[in-house]
């Protein structure tokens, strides 16, 4: 194989299973972009896209592959999206950190109004049902067991409202990640790739800190910005 074609596919081999290194460093990028965006840089953006390209490759079964085949639908398609919101996002932290001091964060966190919040948790349950629907359509390339359509639906609609709502800078989307992580670090186990599980894992507890430092912000700027009164 050529040099390229080696780098593409090295591992590691750990009791019987081949990991790739793309999948190690993928997951180390996405680890790198979540602390970034926990402290509201704008380069959490950019560090995220590398980090979900590689892992496109590692959940698409592209060329080696420690997983027998098994192609991840909802884990692959989520990394697409994930590529084109981070775009989004990386705009629109751009534009708003434009307009603030150098050492300033680049976005305020705060709650989803009630209309925002309906109207996610609508697109949510009506992207699940699409995306089961669509996922058992195309089917999964191997038996898959009947519960696995659903968790990959589940897992994929998550993923796409939890970094819409970083980009906007809602604290409901740490809570939306936990909502994932629920169903994806089981769905990895299950399927073998453990780098992924093992920093899901690491991501649940690193989000319930996040989410606890976003609200924190919150509370302050809200006390700030509350009118004093008179008397």
């Amino acid at each position: 194989m050529s040099f390229f074609q080696n780098l593409y596919d090295a591992h590691l081999t750990i009791s019987g299973h081949a990991i790739t290194w793309r999948e190690i460093v993928g997951n180390l990028f996405g680890l790198a972009s979540a602390l970034g965006g926990m402290r509201r840089k704008v380069w959490a953006w950019p560090i995220g896209i590398i980090g979900n390209a590689l892992l496109f490759t590692v959940f698409f079964a592209v060329g080696f592959t420690g997983h027998g085949g098994q192609v991840l639908f909802g884990q692959a398609g989520r990394q697409v999206f994930f590529i084109l919101t981070s775009v989004y996002g990386w705009w629109a932290w751009r534009q708003t950190k434009r307009t603030r001091r150098q050492d300033a964060p680049a976005v305020d966190p705060r709650w989803a109004t009630a209309g925002e919040r309906a109207a996610y948790v609508g697109v949510w349950l009506a992207g699940l049902v699409v995306c089961w629907w669509l996922f058992k359509l195309i089917g999964a390339g191997f038996p898959a067991p009947w519960y696995y359509y659903w968790c990959d639906a589940w897992i994929f609609i998550g993923s796409m409202m939890a970094t819409f709502a970083m980009a906007r800078g809602w604290n409901d989307f740490w809570l939306m990640w936990l909502a994932v992580d629920l169903v994806g670090v089981p769905e990895l186990i299950k399927f073998q790739y453990y780098p992924s599980a093992v920093l899901y894992a690491v991501y649940a507890a690193f989000v319930i800190w996040g989410f606890f430092v976003w609200l924190n912000v919150s509370r302050r700027d809200a006390l700030v910005l509350e009118p004093t009164g008179s008397v």
